[in-house]
């Protein structure tokens, strides 16, 4: 097996593992520390940042009606409106929801507009959704948006489970949105995904200083701050898996029997 084979196994060994661990949870909004919020569909999480002057989230998750019972938890218990929606991952389950905010300023990485735009059409998407889903902002490496007087930092990290992927710090608070960078006590899922990439990825994360990771799967713990923790072992189960497909390449194993092997 040749070291360019890595990658599909990554892929297949995440395809099998991956949506057997997510339980389905009812729709949720739950304060993580004051100002900073997830809402949980299923097995989709949301990030929430409140300040005084308006809203800003992190995906709008999987279909309109659950855009709306977000917008719909914001209302009734942040009382502030939504001013920006940033989108992370441009795959139907994060980016559907994008049509129950048409009165809110879209934000997203050049390669997530190239890539939603892509699956869109190739799906035959009405012209209509299309507008309604993409966003009204690109941005390259980072944007910085102050809003309310509270800095939030939108970060691009490089390739992780898209080509695209947004992440967001709030360095006052110490807490960063990772978005499908982190399943929280999962196997990851990968797919259109770059595994060794996703490892520098998280690894530049850690230099952002943050001391609450809020994931795009699973749960946070009661103590926000010990979502460090399975941040740490979520990497270092990327680091085994690499380590162990290495293994397999080096001592001539095809994929089908890679995939047999690494537990």
């Amino acid at each position: 097996m040749r070291k360019s084979t890595i990658a599909p196994v990554l892929v297949m060994l995440c395809g099998l593992f991956a949506f057997s661990q997510q339980l389905e949870r009812p729709d949720a909004l739950r304060q993580i520390i004051p100002g900073h919020y997830m809402f949980t569909s299923a097995t989709y999480n949301s990030g929430i940042i409140a300040t005084s002057d308006g809203v800003l989230v992190l995906d709008a998750l999987n279909s309109e009606p659950v855009g709306r019972a977000e917008r719909k938890a914001i209302a009734d218990t942040i009382r502030q409106p939504v001013r920006v929606l940033v989108s992370s991952t441009f795959h139907n389950n994060y980016s559907k929801g994008n049509q129950a905010y048409p009165d809110v300023w879209k934000i997203g990485h050049e390669n997530y507009r190239t890539d939603l735009l892509d699956l869109m059409q190739r799906e035959k998407v009405t012209a209509e959704e299309q507008k309604a889903r993409l966003p009204n902002q690109t941005f390259r490496d980072r944007m910085t948006l102050y809003l309310g007087g509270k800095e939030i930092q939108i970060l691009y990290v490089g390739r992780a489970h898209t080509r695209g992927d947004s992440i967001v710090y709030v360095p006052q608070d110490r807490i960063v949105y990772l978005s499908e960078l982190f399943f929280a006590g999962q196997f990851l899922f990968i797919n259109d995904g770059y595994g060794l990439d996703w490892l520098k990825a998280l690894e530049t994360v850690e230099t952002l200083g943050a001391e609450i990771f809020v994931p795009g799967h699973g749960p946070i713990p009661s103590d926000p701050r010990q979502s460090r923790q399975e941040f740490l072992r979520f990497r270092q189960m990327l680091v085994d898996v690499r380590d162990a497909v290495q293994k397999e390449v080096a001592r001539g194993a095809t994929e089908d029997q890679a995939v047999a092997t690494i537990r």
